[in-house]
Order: C-alpha cells, then sequence, then structure tokens
C-alpha cells in the first residue's frame, strides 16, 4: 500500500512513529507502548503472510482480557484479514463450532483456555498459535513471531471484525462485514463519533472492564488506538477495582453496562466516596437500556458525564444521547445518528409518536449472516428498512424510547407484559444482583409472570424472599405486572455480551 507522506492514518502506526514511548495499553502490571504494539503486530502480520492467509483470510482469537490480545488483532487488521473474538466462557463444543463455521485459517489461543480447544484434536484449522504458555498442539506465538522482521508488510490493507451473534434463539452467527481490504488507515465513521460526540483523542485514557470478546470493547479499543489513545485494561468487572484503576490511571473515559451501575451504586456510600475520580470526563454505557432511577443515581453521584448508544454488531443503526438530553428526556436511548427510525406495527404500516412498536432504522449499510441467507433476511423489511428486534416508540422531538425485545414479550390472560420494566424494578432491590423475568405455561392466562433471580447472598428462606420480592414489586408496578412466581438461581447462564441466555435457564425454572 502506497502512503501519502505526511498524511496521518487512522491506525496506530501513525503513533508508533509520532509517539512510540506513549502507552498503548496498560494491562495489569504490563504496558505495551505504540512502538511495542507496531513492531510485535508487524511481526505477527508476516507470519500470517507467509502462511499463506492473504486478505479476506479469517483468524480467531481465543483468550481471556490481557495486553496480547492487542498485538494479535492488530496483526490480523493491519493484514486485511477478519478477525473473530470467542467468548472463552463457551464449551469445547460451541467454541469449535464457530471456529469452523467462520472457516478460521489460524486460531491463537491462550495457555488457560486449553481445555476449551481441546475439542478441535483432529479439527480446525493447521495455524494454532498459544499464548502465555504451552497447549498441546500449538506453536508458541512469541517463539513463532520473533522469527520475523517488525518492519511491515508490503500489502498493508484494513481488515474487519466478523463478530459472532449471541444466539439467543440458536447457535450464534457470523456477522460477515461487507467489505475488507481498504486502505490501511481509512477515516471510519465510528472513530469520527469517538471523537466528537465522546469526546476521545490522543490524551485519552480509556477503562475497558468487559471481556474483548465481545463487539463493544473490542470495537471501541480499536478506535482508541486508532486515535493514539491509551487503553487501561482489567481483567473483569469489580466495583472497587473499577474505582480504584479510575483512581491509580487518571482514567478520563470508561465504559460499562446498566448492571455495572447498579453494582455501583450498591457499594457503601463511603467507598464510592473515597475514591478520587475527578479524571474520568466520560462514562458511557450500552448493550441494555439503563433504569431510570439507576441513571439518574449516577448523574447525581458523578454529575453530567454519563453518555449513552443503542446499537449492535450488525451496525445497522445508532442512536446516541449526552447528559442534559438525557435530563429533558428521562429513559431515551437518543436519537438516530446514522438513518430515520420508524415504529411500525405487524403490518409493516408506521406508528404515530408515543405508539410502540417494532422499532426499524433506514440502515446505512448492509451485512450478511454468514452462511444465513434467511437469518439475513429476517432483519430487513422490503423498503431496506432493518431492525435489532426491539420494541420502541419515539417521542414529539425523535428520541427512541426501548420497551422491550419482541421476543421477550410475555401475553398473560390476553394483556401484553414487557419484562423489561418488572426487571428494572427488581433489580434495584438490596438483595438482588441480577433478575430476569420470563413467561411460563398457566392453564388459566396462558402465560404467567416469574422472576429469575440471582440473589445478592443465598437466602436463608427462600420462601420469605420470594414473598418480599413479588410485594415489593407491587408497590411499584401495577398488580398484573409483578411476579406471580420467584425462583432463585446462584448464577446465570450467560450470552457473550454478558446478558442472560434466557433459553439456557434450567428447565426447572421454565416449568
Amino acid at each position: 500500500m502506497e502512503e501519502t507522506v505526511g498524511t496521518q492514518l487512522e491506525h496506530p502506526k501513525w503513533f508508533a512513529a509520532v509517539a512510540p514511548d506513549r502507552p498503548a495499553v496498560i494491562a495489569g502490571d504490563v504496558t505495551v507502548t505504540y512502538a511495542q504494539l507496531e513492531a510485535r503486530s508487524n511481526r505477527l502480520a508476516h507470519a500470517l503472510r507467509a502462511a499463506g492467509l492473504g486478505v479476506g483470510a479469517n483468524i480467531a482469537v481465543l483468550m481471556e482480557n490481557r495486553a496480547e490480545y492487542f498485538e494479535i488483532t492488530w496483526a490480523g487488521l493491519r493484514a486485511g484479514l477478519l478477525v473473530t473474538p470467542i467468548n472463552w466462557h463457551l464449551s469445547g463444543a460451541e467454541a469449535r463450532y464457530i471456529v469452523e463455521d467462520c472457516g478460521a485459517d489460524a486460531l491463537i489461543a491462550s495457555a488457560s483456555c486449553a481445555d476449551v480447544v481441546a475439542e478441535l484434536a483432529g479439527a480446525g484449522p493447521k495455524i494454532r498459535l498459544s499464548v502465555g504458555g504451552p497447549i498441546e498442539g500449538f506453536e508458541p506465538y512469541e517463539q513463532v513471531a520473533a522469527g520475523y522482521p517488525s518492519t511491515p508488510i508490503d500489502d498493508e490493507a484494513d481488515g474487519a471484525w466478523m463478530f459472532y451473534s449471541s444466539g439467543t434463539t440458536g447457535r450464534p452467527k457470523g456477522i460477515k462485514p461487507p467489505e475488507v481490504g481498504g486502505p490501511l488507515g481509512t477515516p471510519m465513521g465510528f472513530t469520527a463519533m469517538v471523537r466528537f460526540l465522546f469526546g476521545g483523542d490522543e490524551n485519552t485514557r480509556y477503562l475497558s472492564p468487559a471481556p474483548l470478546y465481545h463487539a463493544a470493547p473490542s470495537g471501541w479499543t480499536n478506535a482508541m488506538h486508532r486515535i493514539g489513545a491509551t487503553v487501561v485494561l482489567t481483567e473483569r468487572f469489580e466495583p472497587v477495582d473499577f474505582l480504584e484503576t479510575i483512581e491509580r490511571h487518571r482514567v478520563t473515559m470508561a465504559q460499562v453496562v446498566p448492571t455495572h451501575l447498579v453494582r455501583l451504586l450498591k457499594l457503601p456510600e463511603q467507598e464510592r466516596a473515597r475514591h478520587d475520580l475527578s479524571s474520568l470526563k466520560t462514562l458511557v454505557h450500552a448493550a441494555a437500556p439503563c433504569p431510570v432511577d439507576v441513571k439518574r443515581a449516577v448523574l447525581e453521584w458523578l454529575g453530567p458525564i454519563v453518555y449513552e448508544y443503542y446499537a449492535g454488531s450488525e451496525g445497522v443503526g445508532f442512536c446516541f444521547i449526552g447528559p442534559e438530553e438525557w435530563l429533558a428526556h428521562p429513559g431515551s436511548v437518543g436519537r438516530s445518528m446514522q438513518g430515520k427510525v420508524h415504529i411500525v406495527d405487524e403490518a409493516g404500516e408506521e406508528l404515530p409518536a408515543g405508539a410502540d412498536g417494532r422499532v426499524f432504522f433506514e440502515a446505512a449499510r448492509r451485512f450478511e449472516y454468514h452462511g444465513d441467507a434467511e437469518k439475513t433476511a429476517s432483519v430487513f423489511d422490503d423498503r431496506g428498512w432493518a431492525t435489532y428486534g426491539e420494541i420502541g416508540h419515539v417521542d414529539a422531538d425523535g428520541y427512541l424510547y426501548l420497551t422491550d425485545r419482541a421476543t421477550n414479550m410475555i401475553v398473560s390472560g390476553g394483556v401484553n407484559i414487557y419484562p423489561r420494566e418488572l426487571e428494572d424494578v427488581l433489580v434495584r432491590h438490596p438483595r438482588v444482583a441480577d433478575v430476569v423475568v420470563i413467561g411460563v405455561p398457566d392453564a388459566e392466562m396462558g402465560e404467567s409472570v416469574r422472576a429469575v433471580v440471582q440473589p445478592a447472598s443465598p437466602p436463608a428462606d427462600p420462601a420469605a424472599l420470594e414473598t418480599e420480592l413479588i410485594a415489593y414489586a407491587r408497590e411499584h408496578l401495577a398488580r398484573f405486572k409483578a411476579p406471580r412466581s420467584v425462583r432463585f438461581l446462584d448464577e446465570f447462564p450467560r450470552l457473550p455480551t454478558g446478558k442472560v441466555a434466557r433459553r439456557l435457564l434450567p428447565p426447572d425454572v421454565l416449568a
């Protein structure tokens, strides 16, 4: 690829040249500078080319949050490859399905995932590299990469992510981008939004506490490196550690999900107050709608620095709302920044402002689910509008409010009940760590409302806590929306996004 001399690229290689000693990644005790990120990703890019991976080939990455993740993904993304992160919590069979379905030409896994990749014996790609220790049948990543030069490959090109959907109703599907292999460092709409909507720049210190196999953490940390920021990475989200990390590294921007906000608010006020959070200028949340009372409490605590967006891995719609806007439109996920929002009924007819219906966007781009034309078609209507499957409405000012996912709706006695409304109430109860609301068969009502609760601590008397939670719900909602039963689980099965996998709830809570 030919570069114009003096033209800044949206790429970490630019910052390796102009700010080589700036930290690109801080992960615990490990710091990787932009110069080191450039050299190490170049070495692996050479190794992948030498192994026959050309533009459009695929590498699968299976590892926990660690600094090497960025060296590996940037190697693929600068070599014009498709990069597929895999959830390390998956079973061996589930991981094998993704590796085979995406057609991975290479698999790079950490030693901590050795048990998962053992399922791939006799299958999957021939190119297998291990990070952080040995895996049977894998070559050491560091040793292989060391044999190649730290200078760029001759045919650099922009790669792309190929994320896999959460698989709420079946096996996950790869979200194949419309194109791959363009000029390296071409300006992107997403990095422009990071800059102009959220205030990201070269001086940003961005804290990412979520697992990197999910689209948002990978996409946002990638964008941070494209604009020269520093990514501060933690292995997982823990409320006190999150606050300590902000203070220790003078973090200026962080991203969380609403569950994280709930957990932060449940910390004792004295614990929250003892940390110096003055460096934090932007707190972003996404992935699920945030209960109004929770967000209002966070704004009162941290001030007007809380920003929200609504989007999906498919990239067919993007809404944004800042703190002042949200205070004027509480509960909204914002206005569309990509294409007009349409609310339609079951027949596809548009509904007026304030009426709930299916949410569609005038999609800015097309995509396809890898190997599933039927599922791809289900996202788009005959006008080319696309949906994430949500129910919601817009107000007179064009602000979008989400009610729930269409597939989650409970019909009890002919009345539509949206689980999210009840979930938003119950999650605020001090004895509830997390909750999902489902419909269960009912001979009289068709379905009845059941709350499945992950308690903050094991209840000494589950029946008493069930009665307490039902009464609590009735205090805050209409009686018909309250649960008629409550079941308790020590831990929820979860999707790669961190959301509860409803389809994997134990049979005894579904009956």
